[in-house]
């Protein structure tokens, strides 16, 4: 039977980085145990929390997208 995934993404979004940026991720994904995936995704939400503080949005943008998994 299929794993069944509470709040699946769908969306893809490509990325293209240099060999010492490829690297650096990489090292990353062994210190962390967490894939490429989620550092992004940690990195989109903390991007958010600090320019939000600028414009007003950012923390409620990311407390929609924490809630949406």
């Amino acid at each position: 039977m299929a794993k069944y995934k509470e709040c699946p993404k769908y969306n893809v979004l490509s990325l293209r980085v240099s060999n010492e940026e490829k690297a650096l991720l990489n090292e990353m994904t062994r210190n962390t145990h967490k894939s490429i995936s989620m550092l992004m995704r940690e990195a989109m939400h903390h991007y958010t929390s600090v320019i939000g503080d600028r414009s007003g949005r950012g923390r409620v943008e990311v407390r929609r997208m924490k809630d949406e998994g």
